[in-house]
């Protein structure tokens, strides 16, 4: 395994809009879809990541996540969307980050 990659990394949070945490089962699913496409997957659980952002200029929102991250060879932009797009329903997401960059195995 070696040249150019894309890695490509799901933000996905612990719990809804309402504060109600999602269940293990959820997120093994995701683990399992994508682990079974991608023939691997890496996940940052132990202890969540904190999201925060400005809603407005008075307001700071956060989000504490669990990061997935798969590599592919090729980057399939239109599953990708759609995939995503699953996903902000299954984790009633208005916006879900799904990211990728391109990487260089050495």
């Amino acid at each position: 395994m070696e040249g150019h990659m894309y890695l490509i990394q799901i933000l996905l949070p612990l719990y809804d809009n309402e504060g109600i945490p999602f269940t293990q089962d959820e997120f093994l699913k995701v683990r399992d879809s994508l682990s079974e496409r991608f023939g691997g997957i890496t996940t940052y659980m132990r202890s969540p990541a904190r999201g925060l952002w400005k809603e407005t200029s008075e307001t700071t929102v956060h989000d504490d996540i669990v990061i997935y991250e798969v590599m592919a060879a090729e980057l399939d932009r239109a599953w990708w969307k759609r995939y995503r797009q699953q996903l902000a329903a299954d984790f009633r997401q208005d916006i879900l980050i799904v990211r990728s960059s391109e990487i260089e195995l050495l």
